[in-house]
């Protein structure tokens, strides 16, 4: 039995038109999957994480999974109780306040608008280097390049427009693609590693690589913690069409943790055969070589499948595989952005308009729009700056917004279930404990790279600052301080122009 000031939310849920049921858990556990794209995120990322503590790269995917796992357990507990599309939007909106719950969404929204001009450059360059044109693959601010992106980026959100069903479908084949060639390019190399086939330099394996307290200073520690933190980013779809899912109170939070959980596997994998076959070193082939820090797996798989005979086939597939992934993953992006918009636009927090349904097809087809404008534009606004160089400072950039909502979906978790009636002590744990330790974990690392990013030879790019003798700032500062105040700013805008919003009332609900 509930006050009238704790009613469950489930009674003023209101019925969006999105297709109820369509997805199933298989589904579901694909789409958090793909939306993370393993490929990409190993292809921008591990060189960086290689750099800063070498063969302790192994431990940092394990301990950069810890915080994730927990602030999973979070929303999967707030999913159980309200599973609506706009996730930490929602939930922090009607538990703690609307300004915070706008603040959520908007972190949300940006992380993955910076992001997608990223996703749909490397699908551009990959057209390219799949079709042997080299020359024009490897520069990313090539004109060829931004049209091949855009039209992936216009692909994709077509894809989106006609249904979550196709979306869904062509995820799958997506995703099978990229997961078995990661699993057949580590098995190759790790095979190649203890026949002695490997070239000169190679090391087997070692339990001594989980070992977080061997080589690196902790500062060096902290930072590579922080990058990896950044494959991770985008299991949560599951929860974003929980809306689109069966038994959408469980089947979305138990997907989205087990991908968590397949994540960390491929990346344990991945990131031990890259290091014993490549080595960490300056040169070659090695990871720590700065022509292969932008992307390891291109190097990487041509020295293990060779460049003749079925060598040559499962080349061309791996780089198709970086293709499909970062093309999934824009997929997603879609599908993300415009479900969050749709809850905001439904709740009075953005305009009206974006929480509209096409009748036929079932999917916020405003928002599915103007989510391939804005990121069109974003993209093309970004490829001009630096040389593309931008590009990558954006990507950096996110994780002080995706540090952000995640920290504050673990506290949100913490706080709702705080004082939860006959709750066993399991339960604490898994809604309460954990999920506010990872919230904590995240946002103290979203705020340690922040501070790191100040200074310019952590970024691509740099820029100098007004009113100063010269003193110049990181790129990465810049965008991501710039995108928290214009999130500031929209909140203030928003404010006066939706009141009613921002004048509700929390509404603390009862157990589901």
């Amino acid at each position: 039995m509930t006050s009238d000031s704790q009613l469950d939310v489930r009674e003023v849920q209101t019925d969006k038109g999105l297709r109820s049921g369509a997805l199933s858990m298989a589904t579901s556990l694909i789409l958090a999957v793909a939306s993370a794209a393993p490929a990409y995120s190993l292809t921008a990322t591990l060189a960086f994480v290689v750099g800063y503590v070498g063969f302790q790269a192994p431990a940092v995917v394990v301990l950069a999974f810890v915080p994730i796992l927990f602030v999973s357990f979070g929303y999967a507990a707030l999913n159980r109780r309200d599973p609506d599309c706009g996730t930490i939007f929602t939930w922090a909106t009607r538990s703690l306040n609307p300004s915070l719950g706008f603040l959520g969404g908007w972190a949300i929204i940006a992380s993955f608008v910076l992001v997608i001009g990223s996703l749909a450059q490397v699908a551009g360059q990959y057209v390219f280097l799949l079709a042997g044109a080299e020359n024009i693959g490897s520069d990313p601010a090539n004109w060829r390049v931004l049209l091949a992106g855009l039209g992936w980026l216009a692909l994709m959100t077509l894809v989106c427009y006609r249904g979550i069903e196709i979306a869904a479908a062509v995820q799958r084949a997506l995703l099978f693609l990229e997961f078995g060639m990661l699993v057949v390019l580590s098995v190759v190399a790790l095979v190649k590693v203890y026949a002695g086939s490997a070239p000169t330099g190679t090391r087997r394996p070692s339990l001594s690589w989980l070992n977080p307290f061997e080589g690196a200073s902790l500062s060096a520690f902290v930072s590579a913690l922080v990058l990896m933190l950044f494959i991770y980013w985008g299991w949560e779809t599951a929860l974003t069409v929980n809306e689109e899912t069966a038994d959408r109170h469980r089947v979305p939070g138990r997907a989205a943790t087990w991908s968590t959980v397949l994540l960390v596997l491929l990346y344990l994998l991945a990131t031990f055969a890259a290091i014993s076959f490549a080595g960490v070193g300056d040169s070659g082939i090695g990871l720590n070589n700065p022509d292969n820090s932008g992307d390891v797996l291109y190097g990487f798989g041509t020295a293990v499948f060779g460049s003749s005979g079925f060598g040559s086939v499962l080349w061309h597939l791996l780089i198709l595989m970086v293709l499909t992934s970062a093309a999934a993953s824009t997929e997603t992006t879609v599908l993300t952005l415009s479900r969050t918009m749709l809850s905001m636009g439904d709740q009075g927090a953005l305009p009206r308009a974006l929480a509209r349904v096409h009748p036929r097809f079932r999917i916020p087809h405003v928002g599915t729009i103007a989510v391939g404008v804005i990121g069109a534009v974003v993209y093309v606004a970004l490829n001009f700056l630096g040389h593309g160089l931008v590009l990558g400072d954006a990507v950096s950039a996110c994780g002080v917004l995706i540090a952000f909502y995640y920290g504050l979906t673990g506290l949100t978790s913490a706080w709702v279930h705080r004082a939860g009636p006959r709750a066993k002590a399991a339960d604490l744990w898994l809604t309460v404990v954990l999920p506010a330790i990872g919230g904590i974990v995240l946002l103290g690392a979203g705020a340690w790279s922040l501070v790191q990013a100040w200074d310019p030879i952590n970024s691509g790019t740099s820029w100098t600052l007004p009113f100063s003798s010269g003193s110049r700032v990181g790129g990465t500062f810049v965008i991501g301080t710039g995108t928290v105040l214009l999130g500031l700013l929209a909140l203030l805008i928003c404010r006066r122009l939706y009141p009613t919003f921002f004048t509700r009332r929390s509404t603390p609900v009862a157990q589901a």
